[in-house]
C-alpha cells in the first residue's frame, strides 16, 4: 500500500426481491454464495425500501416472533422474514424492490 491510498474495506451486494415464499418471506436474487465472505455478526446491514436489519442468519436462528431478519432460506438465496409472520404483508414489500447488503 502506498501513502494515499486508500483501503476499501466495505463491501456492497445489490440485488432485488424476485418472489415471495408460501409463508411470505421476500426472495432476493442475491445467492448465498455471494455472502459467503459476510461477517457472522451485526457489522452486515441488510436494507430494503426503507426497513433495514442486521446480521444473516440461518433457518435455525432462535429470533423473537415478530423481529425482521435475513437469512439464507430454503431457496438458497438472501430473504427477508419477519419471524412467525409474512413480511410481504407485514412490511409491504412487493417484487421489484431493491436490496442492498454492505458490510
Amino acid at each position: 500500500m502506498h501513502f494515499g491510498e486508500v483501503l476499501d474495506v466495505s463491501h456492497k451486494i445489490e440485488g432485488s426481491v424476485v418472489s415471495i415464499s408460501d409463508t411470505g418471506n421476500l426472495v432476493t436474487d442475491i445467492a448465498g454464495a455471494q455472502l459467503a465472505d459476510a461477517p457472522q455478526n451485526d457489522s452486515v446491514v441488510v436494507q430494503c425500501d426503507d426497513h433495514v436489519t442486521t446480521q444473516i442468519f440461518h433457518a435455525n436462528h432462535e429470533q423473537p416472533p415478530m423481529t425482521l431478519i435475513a437469512l439464507i432460506g430454503e431457496s438458497g438465496n438472501l430473504e427477508l422474514e419477519i419471524v412467525d409472520d409474512s413480511a410481504k404483508i407485514m412490511l409491504g414489500v412487493r417484487v421489484g424492490e431493491k436490496v442492498v447488503v454492505q458490510w
